[in-house]
Order: C-alpha cells, then sequence, then structure tokens
C-alpha cells in the first residue's frame, strides 16, 4: 500500500513569531508537512536566539522550537520591509503572529485586517490576554500567566508555590493555535474560506486548570499543595529507596491497598484496618500512612521496589532527571530519537507524539540559522538583484 503524505503537505505558513507560543504553534505544523517561513528581525532575530548557549553553542528553546522552518530577516519597521511579508502573506495558507499587544494592527499584520485581503488566509493572534479587557495590555511572559491562571497556586508545597518548571502557558496557548490552525484548515475545506484565529495565554492555560478550578468552585475550596503527593488520594507520591533513588506509587482504591499491604509491606492486617481500610481514613491518618509505606520502600533498592510493585499490580514509577529521560528505555525501544540539523551540526531531537501509521515519517527539518533563507525568499517574490542588493545595503534586510 503507497504511503499517504504528510496532511499538510502544500501547506504554507508565514510567522512573524518570537520566544515560545507562536514558533512551538509553527513547529507542530512543520512537522506535519507545512512550510513555515518564519519573519525575524534582522538585529539577532528571534529573541529567544539568546536565551542561553547550551545546544552546542545555539539556545535550547531556539532549537526546540524552530525545526523545520525557513528564516527570512527583514526590518518591518521600514515599509520594504514590511511589503516582503505582505508578498509572502499573498500566497500563504496560514499566517502566525505573537507580538507584543497591538504591534501586528499598527503595521497592518493582525488577523482582521489580513483575512479581509485575503479571505481564504488562516490569520493567528496569540497574545497573553486577549484583545480586549483591562489586562489586554499587560507584558505576558510565562511564569507571570502562570500566577495570573492559578497554577502557581497549586503547585509546590504547602510551604511554598512555586511555578512549573517547563513554560506552560507558552505551550498550552502554542497547542491551542495549533489545533485552531487545524480546525480552520478543515473549515476551509468546506467553505473555502479561511478566517481569524485567537488564542490568549491566560485564556488557554485556564482551561488546563479545569480540575482544580471545578473543585474550587463547585466544593468550595481549593485543593492543597501537596509537592509530589496527591491532595485527595493516599499513598500517592514519591518515596525514597535505600539507593538513593525515588519511587512514585500511587494507589487508586482500596483493593490496592490490601495488595500494597500484602505484597510490599509484609502487613496483611493493614488491609482490614480501620486507620488504614478506606482512601478516606488513609489520607486521614496520611503520616503514618506514608511512614509505613516509606520504610518499607526504604529498605528496598529502586529496581527492586519497582519490581515488587509492578509484580503486585500497583501504579508505579521511577523519578527520572533529565539525564535519564534522554536514555529512557521505552523511548529507546519506540525509536523516538532522531538527528536534525542546525548551523552547528546535528542536534539529537524527539519526535513529535503525533504519529500516523501508514504514512509519511514526520518532516523533523533544521533549525535555521538567521536569515538563511533571506536571499532565497527575497527572490521568490519576485525582487531582482538590484532590489536585494538595495536591501541589505540599507539595513532592511539580512
Amino acid at each position: 500500500m503507497e504511503s499517504q503524505p504528510l496532511p499538510l503537505a502544500g501547506v504554507t505558513v508565514v510567522a512573524v513569531e518570537q520566544a515560545v507560543a507562536a514558533p512551538f504553534a509553527t513547529r507542530q505544523l512543520a512537522d506535519l508537512g507545512a512550510r513555515v517561513i518564519k519573519v525575524e528581525r534582522i538585529d539577532g532575530g528571534d529573541f529567544a536566539r539568546g536565551y542561553d548557549t547550551a545546544a552546542r553553542g545555539l539556545a535550547s528553546h531556539f532549537v526546540w522550537c524552530n525545526r523545520g522552518k525557513e528564516s527570512i530577516a527583514v526590518d518591518l519597521k521600514d515599509p520594504r520591509g514590511l511589503d516582503v511579508v505582505r508578498r509572502l502573506v499573498r500566497d500563504a495558507d496560514v499566517f502566525v503572529q505573537n507580538l507584543a499587544q497591538g504591534a501586528a494592527a499598527r503595521l497592518g499584520l493582525d488577523a482582521a485586517t489580513l483575512c479581509a485581503a485575503h479571505p481564504r488566509l488562516i490569520a493567528v493572534d496569540i497574545s497573553g490576554y486577549g484583545a480586549g479587557g483591562p489586562y489586554a495590555d499587560k507584558r505576558a511572559y510565562d511564569m507571570l500567566v502562570q500566577c495570573e491562571a492559578g497554577l502557581v497556586s497549586v503547585t509546590g508545597t504547602p510551604a511554598q508555590p512555586v511555578k512549573a518548571g517547563i513554560p506552560a502557558a507558552d505551550i498550552a496557548a502554542a497547542m491551542y493555535a495549533f489545533s485552531g490552525v487545524l480546525a480552520a484548515l478543515v473549515r476551509r475545506g468546506v467553505t473555502g474560506r479561511g478566517g481569524p484565529v485567537e488564542v490568549s495565554m491566560l485564556e488557554s492555560l485556564a482551561e488546563w486548570m479545569g480540575h482544580p478550578l471545578h473543585h474550587t468552585l463547585h466544593g468550595g475550596t481549593a485543593p492543597a499543595r501537596t509537592g509530589l503527593a496527591h491532595a485527595v488520594i493516599a499513598p500517592y507520591d514519591a518515596y525514597s529507596t535505600v539507593d538513593g533513588g525515588r519511587v512514585l506509587l500511587s494507589v487508586q482504591n482500596d483493593r490496592e491497598w490490601r495488595r500494597l499491604a500484602e505484597q510490599v509491606l509484609g502487613q496483611p492486617e493493614l488491609g482490614t484496618d480501620p486507620a488504614f481500610a478506606t482512601n478516606a481514613a488513609r489520607v486521614a491518618h496520611r503520616e503514618r500512612t506514608d511512614e509505613l509505606v516509606g520504610q518499607a520502600l526504604g529498605a528496598l533498592g529502586t529496581d527492586e521496589a519497582l519490581a515488587r510493585l509492578e509484580g503486585a499490580g500497583l501504579a508505579c514509577a521511577r523519578l527520572r532527571d533529565l539525564h535519564e529521560v534522554a536514555d529512557h528505555p521505552q523511548l529507546a525501544a519506540r525509536e523516538r530519537w532522531r538527528e536534525v540539523g542546525s548551523p552547528v551540526g546535528p542536534l539529537r531531537a524527539l519526535l513529535p507524539p503525533i504519529t500516523l501509521p501508514g504514512g509519511d515519517a514526520a518532516r523533523m527539518g533544521d533549525v535555521p540559522a538567521l536569515g538563511e533563507h533571506t536571499e532565497e525568499l527575497l527572490r521568490a517574490v519576485g525582487m531582482t538583484d538590484d532590489e536585494i542588493a538595495a536591501l541589505r545595503r540599507d539595513g532592511v534586510a539580512a
């Protein structure tokens, strides 16, 4: 049977993007076959290029979010540079931007303006807080939005709230922008018309807060911060092992507790002890419950503890650091690692999690250098050698 092409093959995306939210969204589109043209500033490009040098001299955020794209560097404040982008948009299927609030509108690159001029275009505005309301003009960095959306209030220990260790607000907005584009492409296939797509970081992350938000709205109290523990289930936490590891254990019901007591703790009588026999009782006696589990697992090595828990049919996991994740046996067994090209040579990268059996493999293209494709894209929109030379001489293109 002939392999099917990638679902977005033939779709062209133009993105005036920076940081994480828009770049991560358009990287998903690139992985699925879209041609993504990344418009960058001439003075350093996407500022995520300068976040760090951890990826063999490149910024880890940039490497993660920008493979498979073509980079063109032009000055949008110069009418000639802005004209280049407008020419690119003319032949595009999708436009994505996450400039500071109001900046795209001043340039005529907001979704409403572009869709009015190009009825088949799907144009995405990604913002921090949305186009209206009292927060519309507030700066919206990931950590700030995590705080505004309440994520920080439920993350951490009883003594200390903490932000998530990943840019959760950026990622949430990126994935809703990605799915919004896919939905709009399906609608365009039916109606022939594109249209605006609006996504805000706050609204995206607030949606992800569904469980604690509904718990608070309808139950009256917010879930407590419990570190790695669960607010309403016990035992559900990380427990130290004799060789310095930590094992996560989750007992979901009273049958599992009885198996844990008999097969791991070696104290079958705890299975029917009124102080521990029900989840409500174990939560009420959480400190003693955790002490009993901790004593048993603390006498075992990590591998032995996991083997016993799995042998008892209990949900468990190893608390891994990032070096261990990079060597995860499941990712290796499923052959999830690939290499992508970059200005510093090949870099390891994970396959995207969307797998389409029977189709072409994900297109994991190179991470572009700043302005790597400027000249060919300028030629593609009809510019002559003299016009290109003038743009470079005047600092409008790089």
